[in-house]
């Protein structure tokens, strides 16, 4: 017997390591015992057996079991390395095995893989940050989770990304992660005493909570599922749950009955930034600025838009990302979404995607500072894939959700020339569907924003299969902006004429 002994609950690095040893040397599963450092060692093991001295194979490994194992090797399974060796060694004789769905091992790997990845998701919904102020020490920030998997590092990233501008430590029962502005350190567990049981953010949490719940829509089962009750204990609006589901037949007959008079404080308070957008957007415009918003209508629609939940794309999305560019620009660019790179950023075009649309821009002799560039959808919207998180087209119902920020922001601006890039765009500033490619390189008719000139996204040009249709692809792109660049110069004298229009 062989036994491997690895430095930690969730150590997947060094499983894979010797995994891939023990699989090339053609040993055996039932000849490897496989323990935590800190498990008691297995008394039937010889300490002095070595690697095998068998022939060596090489081995082959799909990426979905690479996906699937770094997940896995997080479950609480006592027996989850020696299962997972098991399923390697097995995929050396069946290499189609990951697609047999009703193979046991299969079901069982998916399955651990489901569970790991809910408690991730979990943890990331439901950590709540205390605020630890000492006199003469910036603010520190801490939360307590009890996690069902070894999931402290698998997560952490994600905290990182969303709060990286404050110094936090998630406390768990085996393990802790400490953020400290520049790096990310990992320690030993601790108690739920350690966080403090109240702070001045518990109050903001009820009072959202209260603000959000509708008893019309109150589904108890739904509602568990999503947040179990093993985690109200942590939560601070979870002490508000019960007598709120007591109250909902209530407040629901209430709401029916009683018709709406005076405006919630939530929603005068949002009223309220909407009329000061629009009395600093009639103001006279300031002198226009080089780069960032350049105007102070903007300015305002900008800070009401950051806290927009007009649809669900606000729950799963870091922020709002909102237009950039000159408030005085003669052309306005609309995209779809933002994407993974923009969504962290708070910035429109700077992942891939920008990147080609900016060297477009240069070819055709626009100036990107010059311009103003803005989305159809200001959330992203994606589907999680492993680590990442993977780019998903935004529905009708999010588009039309959105719409009234590119509505303010195109009464603002009023350019010459509104740019669709991609069918989300021209649903958004035309109010129908239509092919890119059958209208592309024509100028449509549109209530909101004047003329609309029709060109693909440059994330269509990323997605062509081969080197030589991008290459023809994205000459034909940067055509389509010289053209616009073109009409937008022509307007000032006689106009521009729509050349197509949408039925």
């Amino acid at each position: 017997m062989r036994e491997v002994v690895l430095r930690a609950p969730d150590d997947y690095e060094g499983w894979r390591d010797a995994a891939r040893a023990l699989a090339e040397g053609s040993v055996p599963p039932e000849a490897v015992v496989w323990r935590v450092a800190d498990d008691a060692p297995d008394l039937f093991v010889s300490p002095s057996e070595g690697p095998s001295d068998g022939p060596r194979r090489a081995l082959r490994v799909a990426r979905r079991f690479v996906d699937l194992a770094e997940l896995v090797a997080c479950h609480k399974d006592p027996e989850r390395f020696a299962f997972l060796y098991r399923v390697l060694c097995r995929l050396q004789d069946e290499p189609r095995l990951l697609d047999i769905t009703t193979d046991e091992d299969v079901f069982r790997i998916e399955m651990m893989a489901k569970s790991v990845r809910r408690d991730r998701h979990k943890m990331t919904a439901f950590v709540r940050f205390k605020e630890v102020a000492v006199e003469g020490v910036p603010p520190a920030y801490l939360a307590w989770f009890e996690p069902e998997h070894h999931i402290v590092a698998l997560a952490a990233p994600f905290f990182v990304e969303r709060f990286r501008a404050m110094p936090w430590t998630i406390v768990t029962p085996e393990a802790r992660a400490s953020w400290d502005g520049a790096a990310l350190h990992f320690g030993p567990g601790g108690s739920r005493d350690e966080v403090p049981a109240e702070d001045a953010t518990e109050e903001h949490w009820r009072t959202y909570y209260v603000n959000i719940f509708n008893p019309a829509r109150l589904k108890v089962d739904a509602m568990k599922r999503e947040m179990p009750m093993k985690y109200w204990k942590n939560l601070p609006e979870a002490q508000l749950i019960a007598p709120l589901i007591r109250a909902a037949g209530n407040d629901e007959a209430r709401m029916v009955a009683t018709p709406q008079k005076t405006v919630p404080k939530r929603a005068a308070t949002i009223v309220a930034r909407a009329d000061e957008a629009r009395a600093t957007r009639d103001a006279p415009p300031p002198p226009a600025v080089h780069g960032g918003m350049g105007g102070n209508g903007l300015d305002a629609l900008k800070r009401e838009a950051l806290a927009c939940t007009r649809c669900d794309l606000h729950r799963f999305a870091t922020q709002v990302v909102f237009g950039e560019g000159l408030s005085t620009a003669d052309l306005v660019f609309v995209g779809e979404q933002p994407g993974d790179k923009e969504d962290l950023a708070g910035k429109p075009f700077i992942g891939p995607a920008g990147s080609l649309f900016d060297r477009a821009l240069g070819e055709a002799g626009i100036d990107r500072s010059r311009a103003y560039v803005t989305n159809a959808v200001k959330h992203f919207k994606f589907e999680p894939r492993g680590k990442r998180r993977i780019h998903k087209k935004p529905g009708v119902g999010e588009i039309n959700a959105c719409h009234h920020w590119l509505e303010e922001e195109l009464k603002i601006l009023r350019p010459k020339l509104t740019i669709a890039l991609g069918a989300s765009a021209i649903r958004s500033l035309t109010g129908q569907s239509a092919s890119v490619l059958s209208v592309r390189g024509t100028v449509l008719t549109s209530a909101l924003a004047g003329p609309v000139f029709v060109t693909v996204h440059p994330s269509f040009l990323l997605r062509l299969p081969d080197e030589e249709s991008q290459r023809t692809e994205y000459a034909r792109f940067v055509e389509d902006l010289r053209a616009a660049k073109a009409l937008a110069a022509n307007g000032d004298a006689g106009g521009l004429q729509a050349t197509g229009t949408l039925l």
